[in-house]
């Protein structure tokens, strides 16, 4: 069978996977810092030369106003489905650095695990489907599907400038499905499938009073404080069981359905577990939802940040000029970003109190929310081949956190997206220690090989 004929092949190469992995481990491809950019450039050209060693054609690295993108094909089989692959080479700052076990680009194999920035997010997961690909070109000489990669080089500050460049360059990408190898699993013996990512927007308030700062006891009473003001008008923004009150927020949400519910339903909940782990007393939110359907399927408005007047240690008695806060929403279908941002403006000049003037400023680039139907083809594929691997049905589940490509690729190419990644929550992304099983790893390349298998009979 051309399955054994793969499996043999990633078994006996595990050990130069697992190098190659190490020497893209140690390519600090910081797409948030500039000093790094070079870096970024550079893993974007480790992963067009892997891509052609795996036998991928017309690989490129493709410039953007940012970081780049890498682009491959396998287009050899008339009458058989386009499969995308989607993937990130770039990581996140590692700081701070001295809370980490070892130098974060200096990957260390420890108790079955590889320790380093990016070992998860992304480029153990990103580079499975790689290795998939070039066990069955290396065993079969041929590929059941077409095959394209979609590789970037700025998924974690939020992919600015993929918008125009997915648009300018749709056609070279069009595809009938995408798979995604950034996202997670249930754990490590408990698949999923994700149905649903919350977008982003974010913004800035800015409320401004006197001209300078002000003495305390010769004006306080007599003026309007900012600091006073913003808090106000923040607390006007959500009730205090955790509704959102500003007008017209809700307007485009879509309820959730009854499968989606009963899906949710199933999956294990240990409430106390969880208080436990990240150290509240109980949970809190939106009445009449409950917590996996707050965190995944419910929008949110959250303050991620306040700040304004004397922040020294001791006493200043000042009345400050101005206070600041940063807020972000999380966003479900069918929410846009832009509209969301201009509902809370609106609350914000309706309900700004007198003395004082607010400003709104948009942060940074939004991401629409994403979903994708239980019964998707692709969800079905994944689901049976999380079965043969696991040997049970996966969840199905959403995530509060947010994937921007995801509904570019479905804005622009008008095709959805499977998650068919392997990293587990407690693997530190986004912190120090990060690190990525070997078990996972091996997995996934399986998993990609299998997908692009049964893929192969069509949708």
């Amino acid at each position: 069978m051309a399955t054994d004929k793969w499996q043999d092949y990633l078994k006996e190469h595990q050990g130069r996977f697992l190098e190659e992995l190490q020497d893209f481990l140690r390519i600090p491809s910081i797409s948030a810092l500039s000093d790094h950019r070079s870096d970024v450039e550079n893993a974007g050209q480790w992963v067009a030369q892997r891509l052609t060693n795996a036998g991928i054609e017309h690989v490129e690295v493709l410039p953007t106003e940012g970081h780049p993108v890498v682009y491959g094909d396998w287009l050899h089989a008339p009458g058989k489905p386009t499969l995308l692959v989607y993937g990130h080479f770039d990581v996140q700052p590692v700081d701070p650095v001295e809370l980490w076990s070892s130098p974060p680009f200096e990957p260390v194999i420890r108790d079955g695990r590889i320790y380093a920035r990016g070992a998860s997010d992304d480029k153990g997961n990103m580079l499975a489907p790689i290795l998939a690909t070039e066990a069955i070109l290396e065993t079969t000489q041929a590929l059941p599907l077409n095959l394209k990669f979609l590789i970037e080089g700025q998924e974690e500050i939020g992919s600015p400038h993929l918008p125009p460049f997915m648009k300018a360059e749709a056609s070279r990408f069009a595809s009938d499905m995408a798979v995604s190898a950034d996202g997670s699993q249930w754990s490590e013996h408990e698949p999923a499938i994700w149905v649903s990512l919350r977008g982003l927007c974010a913004i800035q308030i800015n409320v401004r009073g006197p001209s300078r700062d002000l003495h305390s006891g010769l004006f306080g009473g007599a003026v309007q404080n900012p600091v006073h003001a913003l808090v106000r008008l923040l607390d006007s923004m959500r009730s205090a069981d955790g509704k959102v009150l500003i007008e017209g927020f809700y307007d485009e949400v879509r309820a959730p359905d009854a499968r989606m519910r009963e899906e949710l339903a199933r999956i294990p909940y240990e409430e106390k577990e969880l208080l436990s782990s990240i150290g509240v007393p109980e949970t809190f939110g939106e009445p009449g939802y409950g917590t996996y359907e707050r965190e995944w399927i419910r929008p949110t408005l959250e303050i991620n940040g306040i700040w304004g007047g004397f922040q020294g240690d001791g006493m200043k008695t000042v009345l400050p000029r101005q206070a600041h806060a940063k807020i972000t929403s999380r966003l479900v279908a069918d929410q846009d970003p832009e509209r969301v941002i201009e509902a809370i403006s609106r609350h914000i000049t309706v309900n700004t109190p007198p003395g004082v003037e607010a400003e709104v400023v948009k942060l940074g680039s939004s991401a629409k929310p994403y979903s994708i139907p239980i019964d998707h083809p692709g969800n079905t594929t994944a689901s049976r081949v999380h079965q043969e691997l696991y040997g049970m049905k996966p969840y199905v589940v959403g995530s509060g956190g947010s994937i921007a490509t995801c509904g570019l690729i479905l804005d622009h190419l008008g095709i959805h997206t499977v998650n068919l990644s392997f990293g587990l929550d407690d693997e530190c992304a986004h912190s120090p220690d990060e690190f990525f099983r070997l078990a996972s790893f091996q997995r996934a390349q399986s998993a990609h090989a299998r997908f692009i298998e049964i893929f192969s009979g069509g949708m």
